[in-house]
């Protein structure tokens, strides 16, 4: 799976603002987390519109808006996350959610052996997705150790 500019940056984004959040409840507006991260701010804002439709973030208007989360970072799941910006996780079509029967991908789907691997793999990406929450990130960006996913 290759994952696009659009989810690098809202992941980055998005653990920024829980950064953010942790110091103080404030909105973060969209300038700042584009300036520490250095994303193009309409782009952001792109992004942001996303993750605001999917209940994922709210936003504050007026002079001292900007975003917050709209649950707490033990709720949000990286797969939730990953799943607006990307869409659909699976590494090859005969898996994804797409398609409810496999054969609308390929005819060869019912008979092929090489889909169980693919099935495996899409196991894996997605248990790895959705075991990890915002919170899980922000705990194993202080250590120095790398990110596992935790059992749900």
């Amino acid at each position: 799976m290759k994952v696009s500019k659009r989810t690098e940056y809202g992941l980055r984004a998005i653990v920024t603002l829980a950064e953010h959040d942790k110091i103080d409840s404030r909105p973060v507006p969209l300038r700042e987390i584009a300036a520490e991260e250095d994303i193009p701010e309409a782009f952001l804002d792109q992004i942001f519109g996303l993750l605001r439709k999917e209940g994922i973030v709210t936003s504050v208007r007026g002079v001292n808006g900007g975003y917050t989360l709209a649950d707490t970072p033990e709720h949000i799941r990286m797969g939730q996350v990953i799943r607006v910006l990307e869409g659909d996780v699976a590494p090859i079509g005969c898996v994804s959610e797409e398609f409810a029967d496999p054969e609308d991908f390929c005819a060869k789907a019912v008979k092929c052996y090489t889909r169980n691997v693919w099935l495996k793999l899409n196991e894996s990406i997605i248990q790895t997705l959705d075991g990890l929450s915002l919170a899980d990130v922000l705990l194993d960006q202080t250590a120095d150790q790398p990110v596992i996913a935790k059992s749900i």
